[in-house]
């Protein structure tokens, strides 16, 4: 298992508002992927695996209209 930070951005809908919830979190995983499938579990989702050179881990997420990106980075 590995240790991540993960940084969890909720995007906001509103036109006027840029700003966005930012959540922070460490966590021991074995795959970030399922980390996030389980996250979302029972709900409709789609999301884009994006890896950096350094190995961070990045998830462009669309739950139900929202958008939402999730990244792992290492410790």
């Amino acid at each position: 298992m590995k240790f991540y930070e993960v940084v969890w951005e909720i995007f906001n809908q509103c036109s006027n508002n840029q700003m966005r919830d930012v959540l922070f979190d460490e966590v021991e995983l074995d795959d970030p992927e399922d980390y996030v499938k389980k996250k979302f579990k029972g709900k409709e989702v789609s999301y884009e695996k994006e890896i950096l050179e350094d190995g961070t881990v990045i998830f462009h997420i669309d739950a139900s209209g929202i958008k939402e990106r999730c990244t792992f980075t290492e410790i």
